[in-house]
């Protein structure tokens, strides 16, 4: 794609514009770098409206719009030097030179989501390219894809698809605010895993701008670039622009159910069976589990609440006896279970049953708490004793703070090769935990970190319980705590122990793709893949 300079003249009035909303220790660079945006655009007025600098009336709500996790939103927390908001690839290719160029860090936001805050937070000069006007979706139904832009939310997404046919879905996550650049890239798993695998285990195309500010799809980026993409978190080697998706089959009406028991209804005994036999369930069904403490009807007591919260690819009628075979313990009824249709059952997951589908396109969340997350893989079914620990640490906090979210894997996970793409875990585990304690940010950081030790000492106590060598854990519930790079000169094996843990055997293919397309390691955070270095 070429660029066309602007006049002089135009440079200068450009700078006029933005150059007084800097710190003056930092000036010449701030105005190097909006001078080369100015030169890499054809149409001056156009881009001066995508950028947002400190001293705009815009930039805070611009910054904070998509800041998911307030944890990061405080005001010690480092602030971007220039927000931009491209409106087409041009304006991308021109941001990367630019930041390049002008030795400043680039941080690539599609929603917000990134639990670590790496989207949109850095400890050097940087700039955040927010995609969130890169959104448009463009499903065709009768070959059964759709073009989705990266800045789309996963809502957005699966709102479009409605639109456009009741029986296609895509098997992505349960959080519609989540921007489809980040989650795709990470993996992004939801309630058809066990049918259709995971979201990029149905991705076909994309495009995406290298680090020289090419404009590359899947055939000119190479099957190892496109490899590594699907998994291995885009962030790592250049900024993904859109995906190109498989639409996967729904029926025209599921069946979804939230069974909840407590400690005095045999729950312990229930999520051990569970263990037991949720990977063996017939891959139309899933069910996960949400683990937390809630008050008793006793005054002034807690117990331990085990949500059973399901969907299947079905009518109730075929559920009950697949139900009665594989989990009769859990003691289903009919009235317990609800019909809808796919589109419905998305909003039944993200807890805004009965609302109309229109409420899959808001891009905030229903609240917005500080949280702290953890992850691992379950391998063997966890006892009743150890369950019993893990209510004892439910119970140190506060109604409502704590939570697990344990999911089933089998069905389709356990057919598709650890190497298929950079995400490993598959075959041999029962499923993913989610470990999260969220809380008001109230700016108290004693009090944050009373709650994040809490996670960290719950996440310690899991130990023997889970995978091991290495201790397994998911991208895209990002984890700072499992080990960061130490800057842009990272080393492989300072990389290496966050690394294995995301990608196990995949982190070296990962390393050898990053070293050919971005070898100076442009494209860095704190947890990205790194360049081996180069030989002289």
């Amino acid at each position: 794609m070429k660029y066309s300079a602007a006049s002089s003249m135009s440079a200068y009035i450009f700078l006029l514009l933005f150059s007084f909303s800097w710190p003056i220790t930092s000036s010449q660079s701030h105005e190097s770098f909006l001078q080369c945006l100015s030169l890499h655009s054809s149409n001056l007025s156009s881009i001066s409206k995508l950028i947002y600098t400190p001293n705009n009336p815009s930039y805070f709500s611009v910054l904070n719009f998509s800041i998911q996790n307030p944890r990061f939103s405080s005001p010690f927390t480092p602030k971007p030097l220039v927000i931009v908001t491209p409106l087409q690839p041009s304006h991308v290719q021109a941001a990367i030179n630019c930041t390049r160029k002008h030795s400043l860090q680039i941080r690539v936001r599609s929603g917000g989501h990134d639990y670590e805050g790496l989207s949109y937070v850095s400890e050097v000069p940087f700039v955040i390219l927010d995609l969130i006007n890169l959104r448009s979706i463009t499903v065709d139904e009768e070959n059964s894809t759709v073009w989705v832009e990266a800045g789309a939310t996963v809502g957005e997404l699966y709102y479009r698809i409605a639109e456009k046919s009741p029986t296609l879905g895509f098997p992505a996550g349960t959080c519609p605010t989540m921007g489809v650049g980040g989650h795709f890239s990470g993996g992004g798993y939801g309630t058809m895993l066990r049918k259709y695998g995971l979201a990029v285990d149905n991705i076909v195309d994309a495009r995406l701008v290298d680090v020289e500010g090419n404009l590359l799809d899947r055939k000119s980026m190479g099957e190892d670039l496109f490899w590594a993409i699907r998994g291995g978190g885009g962030v790592s080697f250049g900024v993904i622009l859109a995906w190109k998706i498989k639409l996967v089959p729904v029926p025209s009406t599921l069946t979804v159910f939230t069974i909840d028991r407590n400690l005095e209804q045999n729950a312990t005994k229930l999520v051990h069976q569970w263990m037991l036999v949720a990977d063996k369930f017939h891959e139309d069904l899933f069910i996960r589990l949400i683990l937390q403490a809630v008050n008793s009807t006793e005054d002034g007591k807690k117990t331990i609440q085990v949500s059973f919260n399901s969907m299947f690819l079905g009518g109730v009628d075929r559920l009950l006896p697949l139900m009665e075979k594989s989990f009769p313990e859990l003691g289903l009824r009919k009235e317990d279970c609800t019909e809808m249709s796919w589109i419905e059952s998305t909003l039944y997951f993200n807890g805004q049953n009965g609302q109309p589908l229109e409420a899959l396109l808001n891009r905030t969340l229903q609240s917005k708490l500080s949280f702290k997350a953890k992850s691992d893989f379950v391998q063997e079914p966890i006892s009743e004793k150890v369950l019993e620990g893990i209510w004892e640490f439910l119970y140190e906090e506060e109604v409502g703070r704590g939570m697990l979210i344990i999911s089933p894997y089998g069905g389709k996970m356990s057919k598709i090769l650890e190497s298929e793409t950079p995400f490993p875990h598959r075959a041999g585990n029962i499923g993913p935990i989610q470990y999260l304690i969220n809380w008001e940010e109230e700016g108290n950081v004693t009090k944050s970190q009373m709650h994040i030790n809490w996670i960290r000492r719950l996440h310690s106590y899991m130990t023997p319980y889970v995978s091991k060598k290495p201790r397994a854990a998911y991208l895209n519930y990002r984890d700072l705590d499992i080990g960061t790079n130490r800057g842009p000169s990272t080393t492989y094996e300072q990389a290496r122990i966050w690394g294995v843990k995301y990608f196990k055997s995949n982190f070296d293919r990962l390393v050898h793709v990053k070293t050919k397309v971005d070898p100076t390691n442009f494209f860095w955070n704190e947890q990205s893949i790194p360049p081996l270095p180069v030989r002289g």
